[in-house]
């Protein structure tokens, strides 16, 4: 099975060409999805002239069946659950808050080596283009889009290099926009349509965050020029 991209980089850069019509926009912010979606998201602001951040998504397992997600929880203190799974289960809501409170150290953590202590950038009213370096399933990016809506952005683009089929036709529908370079079938996983598919460090997130070099006008929703 021949792959479709080198590595995330040249995937980033191909999924930017899709996403031109959001160029030069003073609205447009693209936030990655951590860690694999950053070293994407990177070459998608770079070519759209955008600010780059994160966001931080953290799945709310089931106790016990932790890969069955009865939530998450996000950037900027949004908690998103699947009220339909929450009430099927009978899952106590001390339950809920237990397993929030044990990610939320998780998340908390990965804003600080992220971010510092730079505030995550004002969504209300904007373009922000989600950023992630595939879907399979879609439950990260459904937990991402769940919690940032939320915050009041006027609109949420989804926007992968490859994605199953079925997964990224939902998103059509869960999003304003939903963008998939590949939807190739079979799809089996993400990591087979990349010939690098190796594990994005916290190091290279800080290091791709700071090269971006958010503008400070970000949180105003005015855009500045790159000197």
């Amino acid at each position: 099975m021949p792959t479709a991209f080198r590595d995330r980089t040249e995937a980033g850069r191909l999924l930017a060409e899709r996403l031109g019509v959001y160029a030069g926009r003073p609205d447009v912010l693209v936030l990655a999805l951590p860690r694999g979606g950053v070293p994407v998201a990177y070459e998608v602001a770079k070519a759209l002239d955008a600010p780059l951040d994160v966001f931080v998504v953290r799945k709310l397992g089931v106790p016990g069946h932790e890969e069955l997600a009865m939530g998450a929880i996000a950037s900027g203190g949004v908690m998103a659950l699947n009220d339909d799974l929450v009430q099927a289960l009978h899952i106590p809501h001390r339950l809920i808050e237990a397993v929030a409170a044990r990610e939320l150290v998780e998340l908390e953590r990965r804003e600080r080596v992220y971010r510092d202590d730079r505030p995550m950038p004002d969504v209300h009213g904007r373009t922000v283009i989600l950023v992630d370096d595939g879907l399979a399933t879609g439950s990260t990016m459904r937990a991402a889009v769940a919690g940032l809506r939320r915050l009041g952005p006027a609109r949420i683009v989804v926007a992968v290099p490859t994605a199953v089929p079925s997964t990224c036709e939902e998103f059509r529908h869960e999003a304003d926009e939903c963008v998939c370079d590949i939807t190739p079938e079979p799809f089996h996983a993400v990591g087979l349509w990349y010939e690098d598919f190796s594990q994005t460090t916290d190091d290279e997130v800080r290091d791709l965050l700071e090269r971006s070099a958010v503008p400070a006008s970000a949180a105003t929703g005015y855009h500045e020029e790159p000197m």
